[in-house]
């Protein structure tokens, strides 16, 4: 029986990055299941299409990716994501997910890294290994991609929990809430004089690089900057983060076990 374990993300345009955090991901998943061969996918339409035209890089799409592993004669199919939250992105492969399923004799989907309450402690205490030394006035501002799904809520309730856990560290969201001006007034009642950015995304793209990271007028440094904080920005993916990469290998395992025990 034909093994496959097909790992799909949104996807990133930046070589180095998706070296560093796609591919890592990818590879620290093969080498836990040696059994299966590795392929991968992205949900970005736009990213696919820069990276055909730009490069001359082919990615398969979702349901490319399970088209050709049903057409090689595949019948067994592993899908981790590689998405953060269960929102628009992670629905599209789901989605592709459930229509797949009758074509093959076992098909099972590892879920998001924030999928339940374990994940949003385990993240944190992931997280803690990237932190810098800080002095009492300063902590991390984590970027969230943000979305207009209801799965926004998982940035809130992130940013709830490291309140909670007292934390160093507070979560916002590009596209949603919570928004960089609410954290700001939070972080000057607070007394915060410095902040060190750090995407809470995948990979540090374009994004981390110039919503979060550049100097034009509108980026969270600038707008830091603008309320007399400093701010210093780090651009490092998630997935350069190894016990990150770890959760997405246990939601694997979690998936292809209660399967195997069905």
């Amino acid at each position: 029986m034909k093994k496959a374990l097909l790992v799909i993300s949104f996807g990133t345009s930046y070589p180095e990055t998706r070296q560093n955090n796609i591919e890592a991901c990818e590879q620290q998943l093969a080498s836990v299941f040696p059994d299966r061969d590795l392929f991968r996918a992205f949900t970005s339409g736009m990213i696919i299409r820069k990276l055909r035209q730009r490069d001359g890089i082919c990615i398969d799409t979702p349901h490319e990716a399970l088209t050709r592993l049903h057409h090689a004669g595949y019948s067994d199919v592993a899908i981790q994501c590689l998405h953060i939250i269960k929102g628009d992105e992670y629905e599209k492969v789901l989605y592709e997910a459930e229509k797949f399923r009758p074509r093959f004799n076992r098909l099972v989907l590892g879920e998001p890294l924030l999928s339940h309450f374990n994940d949003y402690v385990q993240l944190m205490q992931a997280l803690r290994h990237q932190l810098p030394r800080m002095a009492e006035n300063e902590c991390v501002v984590f970027m969230g991609h943000g979305t207009t799904h209801h799965a926004f809520s998982a940035y809130a309730c992130l940013d709830h929990l490291m309140s909670h856990y007292s934390f160093p560290a507070r979560v916002g969201a590009v596209e949603s809430y919570p928004e960089l001006p609410l954290l700001i007034k939070g972080l000057k009642d607070k007394g915060i004089r410095k902040v060190h950015l750090m995407p809470l995304m995948l990979v540090a793209g374009d994004h981390a690089i110039n919503d979060m990271a550049s100097d034009e007028k509108g980026s969270w440094k600038s707008q830091l900057e603008n309320a007399g904080i400093t701010a210093i920005s780090w651009l490092q993916g998630l997935g350069e983060n190894p016990m990150i990469r770890q959760m997405f290998v246990d939601h694997l395992a979690q998936v292809i076990n209660d399967g195997e025990k069905a």
